[in-house]
């Protein structure tokens, strides 16, 4: 166990808390596994009849994955232990979307990657006014993992795609409008509402209902004809050529955005969202995540894309390749390709 994530009981409420304010709550693989035991401990615990996730203090739900730790692994053991971090991770995300009792997550602060894992399985999805959410891996030559393409790919018209490309950033009322929250909550309630919850965790609904706030606007409502026609096409290089066929500032703007992503990820983050629209089980979904992670974390363009945006913060990573017409279509089989045997993801044991 870890005291990064601080696991007790509440009343009738399994109580799970991020507590790494330093790293806003990044996690780690020993935060994944004290998450795991506590879930799996609490499932046939008839003391429990639900469970929260938020976090401790600072301004972060949880910003992500240990990318440091994943970046060293890539370089010094030849991405064994970044598997291992991805493989267990999964397990984590999987346990909370086919969990029984209902999960309640406060997406109070920001929200990306990793923590996008642990907030979107759950029944109810708490967003706040701090909320920032955001699947930003295209930047640093990854994809959106963790569950991301199911999620994505069921957005309501193109906007999965969009979000999935350019990284952008969705504040909590955006988050309520797409789906992607079931509640918006002032943070200044969280605490009264969660307190509640411990005492009545069989009317869950009734007290989210009852205390829900309405925000006062929805931003991305203005921009949602552009998105879904300049984002519409299936290939990296119409999405670009729509863009650059477009006036608008707006188109301008997302255009110089993802100028500077990799465009492997891109391509592969297209494909990846493609092709969970097609599936039906969510273990489906991670396991061909978890074979696009095990290709894609030891290809340069992450190790490079860490250096440039985190290590060195110089923002300029040199892509390889370097275009999206050098993204090949073989190039994307292998990544998809099946791993050898006994190598392959699988959830947790029932």
């Amino acid at each position: 166990m870890t005291d990064e994530i601080l696991a007790r009981i509440d009343g009738a409420v399994g109580h799970l808390s991020l507590n790494r304010p330093k790293a806003l709550h990044a996690l780690t693989l020993d935060m994944v596994y004290a998450m795991t035991a506590a879930l799996v401990a609490w499932r046939d615990d008839d003391a429990v009849g639900a469970v929260v996730i938020d976090h401790a203090e600072g301004r972060g739900f949880c910003a992500g994955g240990d990318i440091a730790f994943l970046r060293n692994s890539a370089l010094n053991d030849g991405g064994v232990s970044g598997r291992k971090f991805f493989h267990d991770e999964y397990r984590l995300n999987h346990l909370l979307f086919t969990y029984l009792k209902p999960v309640v997550a406060f997406m109070d602060g920001i929200t990306m990657g990793g923590g996008v894992g642990i907030s979107q399985p759950a029944r109810y999805r708490v967003a706040t006014e701090n909320t920032r959410l955001a699947m930003p891996e295209t930047g640093i030559g990854l994809f959106p993992d963790v569950g991301g393409g199911w999620y994505l790919s069921r957005l309501p018209g193109h906007v999965g795609k969009f979000l999935a490309l350019t990284g952008a950033r969705l504040d909590g009322a955006e988050c309520l409008y797409l789906g992607l929250a079931t509640h918006y909550l002032l943070s200044d309630r969280i605490a009264d509402v969660r307190d509640w919850i411990a005492e009545r965790p069989h009317e869950i609904a009734l007290i989210l209902d009852g205390s829900s706030d309405v925000p006062d606007e929805t931003k991305i409502i203005g921009n949602l004809d552009r998105i879904n026609t300049l984002f519409a096409p299936d290939r990296l290089e119409d999405i670009i050529a729509a863009l650059e066929a477009d006036a608008s500032d707006w188109a301008h703007k997302e255009l110089t955005t993802l100028r500077t992503k990799s465009p492997q990820t891109m391509k592969v983050a297209l494909r990846q969202l493609a092709t969970s629209r097609t599936l039906h089980d969510f273990a489906d979904n991670l396991a061909m995540e978890y074979r696009i992670a095990s290709r894609v974390l030891t290809r340069p363009d992450f190790t490079e894309g860490v250096r440039a945006v985190i290590v060195d913060k110089d923002n300029a990573p040199v892509w390889n390749p370097a275009t999206p017409e050098g993204v090949t279509d073989a190039l994307l089989d292998a990544i998809f390709a099946p791993l050898p045997e006994g190598e392959e993801w699988a959830p947790l044991p029932a």
